[in-house]
């Protein structure tokens, strides 16, 4: 019988992947380019697939056999806490309109949980996506 692979396991492979991909770009930035934008372009790298990854644990607590509204209230917060993080150590303004576009899909999602409707991840999805693009060097 074949092992099963686990959604978590191909989630972390392409997180580590992402982040690889992330850091080597960065180093390849020129040296002309201050420590602090490369250091800065890391960071937001690095949120990005931490958010990433809640968005991923998001949809496996909304989605899984048994939905667990407690699960997702935690992971919410966890997203609000990343999403603060990010809002507060950018001043690219690029980087700060995925961050309140991705704030509004969560509260969007936030609102529909609190209200025990199924919601609709497809905005969190496109919001982090966007961010993740503009956090690439």
């Amino acid at each position: 019988m074949a092992p099963r692979h686990h959604h978590s396991d191909h989630r972390r492979r392409t997180t580590t992947t992402a982040v690889t991909a992330l850091a080597a770009v960065v180093l390849a930035v020129p040296i002309t380019v201050g420590c602090s934008a490369v250091e800065k372009a890391l960071d937001c790298a690095q949120l990005a697939v931490e958010i990433s990854n809640d968005v991923d644990d998001l949809q496996d607590a909304l989605t899984g056999a048994a939905v667990n509204p407690d699960d997702a209230d935690k992971i919410l917060d966890a997203l609000d806490k990343d999403i603060d993080k990010m809002g507060g150590r950018t001043d690219n303004a690029d980087v700060g309109k995925a961050v309140d576009h991705l704030q509004k899909a969560v509260d969007n999602v936030q609102k529909s949980v609190d209200s025990g409707q199924n919601p609709d991840l497809t905005p969190v999805r496109d919001a982090a996506s966007e961010l993740t693009n503009v956090c690439s060097p």
